[in-house]
């Protein structure tokens, strides 16, 4: 044994003398190569290393260091930010076992849902928690909104958040009318009905709307046609609606949350009272 191994052997039953078993595993794995590669500050209580361990952090780093004080006041804040993002994380866990279960095609798709309400276990809980939680994120992004707009926190220089906070209402939106098709029963397929014939009146890219036959839109290349995959609710449909909701807004939402969080810090936090 050499001389360097019988003195790290003597220091760790002095630690383990000094602060008992719990205390020197916790010691030992504060002070290891492998935490320092993590957190490259300790942990002791004061601004400067608290300000160090958020800013050296690569997930901590979205998150605003300091923070003030009244922007922990649920009285100002209620929280809607937060619980939205917390929707949006559970809608994510939820439907990624939802997806373990569903076939996207309009043979399996009904049924798919029936079996898991009834044959999986713990199915019933798994969609209605995904449902209610998808219904919970529009009306807390909304409450969100009106509390930025009533405490004035979308003025200068916060006016770009702000707009990112409308585009991220808008894919909210879409998130939540896409995955009504999902379950493909009957109020689904009419609301999505309804919700497309809609479309055929956008300005510009809707051959019903505005400018539309100027530009040679029509019903076989609007934005009706692009949402449905042909020229009625069917299985195309189904498909385009499913990777919509399940991968291409998710990742749209995520960047741009990204973005909104970064921002949130760069402007110095949440704003101040009226």
């Amino acid at each position: 044994m050499s001389n360097r191994e019988g003195k790290d052997k003597l220091n760790i039953r002095e630690l383990i003398k000094a602060k008992g078993i719990p205390g020197a595993i916790k010691e030992l794995m504060l002070n290891s190569q492998v935490w320092r590669s993590f957190f490259r500050h300790g942990l002791e209580d004061t601004p400067k290393t608290r300000a160090q361990a958020v800013i050296s952090n690569s997930f901590l780093h979205l998150h605003p260091a300091k923070v003030k004080r009244h922007a922990l006041l649920f009285k100002f804040t209620w929280c809607m930010g937060g619980i939205t993002f917390f929707t949006f994380l559970t809608l994510t866990i939820t439907g990624v076992f939802l997806m373990f279960y569903y076939h996207p095609n309009v043979r399996d798709a009904y049924w798919d849902m029936k079996g898991l309400e009834y044959h999986v276990p713990f199915g019933l809980l798994l969609r209605n928690l995904h449902r209610w939680g998808a219904h919970l994120m529009v009306i807390t992004v909304w409450f969100h909104m009106f509390r930025v707009f009533m405490t004035g926190s979308y003025k200068p220089p916060r006016e770009f958040n702000w707009g990112i906070g409308v585009v991220l209402l808008v894919f909210t939106l879409l998130l939540s009318f896409t995955g009504y098709l999902l379950p493909w029963d009957q109020l689904g397929f009419w609301a999505v009905t309804v919700g497309t014939n809609m479309a055929r009146a956008t300005p510009f890219i809707g051959h019903e709307g505005p400018f539309g036959e100027m530009l040679g839109i029509t019903a076989y290349n609007d934005v009706r046609f692009a949402l449905l995959g042909g020229s009625m609710v069917g299985g195309n449909a189904l498909l385009r609606a499913y990777i919509w909701h399940c991968i291409g807004l998710p990742l749209i939402v995520s960047a741009f949350l990204i973005v909104h969080f970064w921002r949130i810090r760069k402007d110095g936090g949440i704003s101040g009272k009226l």
